[in-house]
C-alpha cells in the first residue's frame, strides 16, 4: 500500500474512531486524568521501591519519617506536589531508581499506558504493562491506589453537588456485560489456584436533564442489576442526595420501564410522566392481524402478501405519527378519534394496545413548542446509548464496573462536547 493511500486510510480510521474531533476541554480533562494517574502511580512505585530495600538483608535503611513533595515535568503537564517518602536521613544522597528511570524515557511509555487505563484497560493489563515499565510488579495494594486515584477523577463530575434542578427529566437504561468473580475456583496452566470470574449483565440508569432553553446534559448515572422499581428508586434517592429538588421536575420522560411509574410515586410525587411516542408507536406492529390486506396497488398491480404486510405496517405507523405533530393538544385528541375510527375496524387489537395510556404520551402538549421535539419521545438518551453500545461491543465483557463506568464517562463528555459545539455553531 503506498504512503499516501496508509494515510487516508488512517484519517478514515480516525475519524470513525472512539474519540474523533476531541474539543479542548475534554483533551484538558483528558490529559488532567493522566496527570493524577501517573502521579498515583509513581507514588505507589516509591513506596514499594522502599520496601523491596528494607526487606534486603544487605541494605540497612533508617526509619520512614514521611513524605517530602517534589516537581515533576511530564508530557501531559506538571505535578506540582510529588509525594516522595522521606527517611530520617540520607534524604539528599539517595537515588530513586523509579524516577531515574522515569526521566531516561519511561515517561512517554508510562503516559501512554496510563491513558489506555484512564480510556479502559483492564487492572490486569495495567499491571502486567506497569512491571515491563518499572521493572517489578506494583502490590495489590499499589494498584488498588493507582485505580481509586482514577475513579477519584472520573466519579468527581458524576458525583458531584447539583445546585440547579431541570424541570424535565428523561430516564432510560443501556444494558451491559460486566465480569464479577464467583466463589468458584480453577487451576490455571501454570498450577495456580484463581477465582472464576464470568460476564454479567448490568444495566447503567442514566438521567439525561433538559432545560427550558433546549439545552440538555447527562446528570447521573449508575449500574444497577436490574431496570426495576427498587433500583429505580436507589436512583433518585442518590439524584435528591446530590442535591436534585424533587418538586422542581415537573416531567419524567421514559420508554415505559415497568418499575419506574412506583419508584416516581415515592421520590418524585406529582411529576408528570411522558412515555417516549416512538416506543409507542412501534409497538404498533406487534399487534397487527393484517387482516382485510389489499391484493393490488393503487395502479392496479397485484401486490404479494409481504408487500401488503409491510404496506399495512408504514401506513398504520405514519397514521399514529401524524397524531403527534399537532400543534396542540386539541388537535392531537382529534387526530386520535380520527386514527381509531380509521384502524379499529381491520385492526382492533392493534388499536386497543396503542389506546392503552395513551394519555401519557400527550404529557409534552403542556410545554414549550421548542422542547416538543426534545422531550416527547427519549431519542436523546438513545443516541448517547448508541455510541456507548458501539465501544462496549468492541470491548465484550468489561473487566469490572470502575471500566464500564470510565467509559460512559468518556462517552458522555464526547456527546457533551458535541452538542456544546452545535450550540455555539447556531448562535
Amino acid at each position: 500500500m503506498k504512503t499516501s493511500e496508509r494515510e487516508a486510510q488512517i484519517l478514515r480510521i480516525q475519524s470513525t474512531s472512539f474519540q474523533p474531533e476531541l474539543s479542548t476541554a475534554l483533551e484538558a480533562k483528558l490529559r488532567q486524568a493522566v496527570v493524577e494517574v501517573t502521579q498515583a502511580t509513581l507514588e505507589a512505585a516509591l513506596v514499594e521501591e522502599l520496601s523491596a530495600e528494607r526487606e534486603h538483608p544487605r541494605k540497612s535503611l533508617g526509619r520512614r519519617s514521611g513524605y517530602f513533595t517534589r516537581v515533576l515535568d511530564t508530557e501531559h503537564g506538571r505535578i506540582n506536589q510529588l509525594r516522595v517518602p522521606k527517611l530520617r536521613s540520607g534524604n539528599k544522597e539517595r537515588s530513586w531508581q523509579i524516577l531515574e528511570r522515569y526521566h531516561r524515557g519511561l515517561g512517554s511509555l508510562m503516559n501512554f499506558s496510563l491513558s489506555l487505563y484512564v480510556m479502559g484497560l483492564s487492572l490486569r493489563d495495567l499491571q502486567e504493562a506497569l512491571y515491563h515499565l518499572l521493572g517489578s510488579v506494583l502490590s495489590v495494594s499499589a494498584i488498588n491506589r493507582v485505580t481509586l486515584e482514577a475513579q477519584s477523577h472520573m466519579d468527581s463530575h458524576r458525583q458531584a453537588r447539583l445546585v440547579k434542578t431541570p424541570p424535565i427529566l428523561i430516564v432510560d437504561g443501556v444494558w451491559v456485560d460486566i465480569q464479577y468473580t464467583s466463589e468458584d475456583t480453577k487451576v490455571d496452566r501454570a498450577g495456580h489456584v484463581r477465582q472464576v470470574r464470568q460476564a454479567q449483565e448490568r444495566v447503567v440508569l442514566t438521567a439525561l436533564a433538559v432545560w427550558p432553553d433546549g439545552n440538555h446534559e447527562v446528570l447521573h448515572y449508575e449500574i444497577a442489576e436490574q431496570e426495576e422499581t427498587r433500583s429505580w428508586a436507589t436512583f433518585f434517592d442518590h439524584l435528591i442526595g446530590r442535591g436534585l429538588d424533587p418538586t422542581a421536575v415537573e416531567l419524567v420522560v421514559s420508554d415505559g420501564t415497568l418499575g419506574l411509574p412506583a419508584a416516581m410515586s415515592q421520590h418524585l410525587p406529582g411529576v408528570k410522566q411522558q412515555r417516549c411516542i416512538t416506543h409507542k408507536v412501534r409497538r404498533i406492529k406487534d399487534y397487527l392481524s393484517y387482516a382485510q390486506l389489499p391484493t393490488h396497488n393503487e395502479q392496479g398491480q397485484a401486490l404479494k402478501p409481504s408487500d401488503a404486510k409491510q404496506q399495512r405496517r408504514y401506513q398504520i405507523q405514519h397514521d399514529a405519527y401524524e397524531i403527534y405533530k399537532a400543534e396542540d393538544d386539541t388537535t392531537a385528541q382529534q387526530r386520535l378519534a380520527a386514527f381509531v375510527e380509521k384502524w379499529q375496524p381491520i385492526e382492533p387489537k392493534a388499536v386497543q394496545t396503542f389506546e392503552r395510556n395513551i394519555d401519557l404520551t400527550f404529557s409534552f402538549y403542556q410545554f414549550e413548542r421548542l422542547l416538543h421535539p426534545r422531550i416527547r419521545t427519549s431519542n436523546l438518551i438513545e443516541r448517547l446509548f448508541e455510541e456507548f453500545r458501539r465501544k462496549s461491543d468492541e470491548i465484550g465483557a468489561f473487566p469490572n464496573e470502575q471500566s464500564c463506568l470510565t467509559i460512559f464517562f468518556l462517552i458522555v463528555q464526547r456527546e457533551q462536547a458535541k452538542h456544546e459545539r452545535s450550540n455555539m455553531a447556531k448562535n
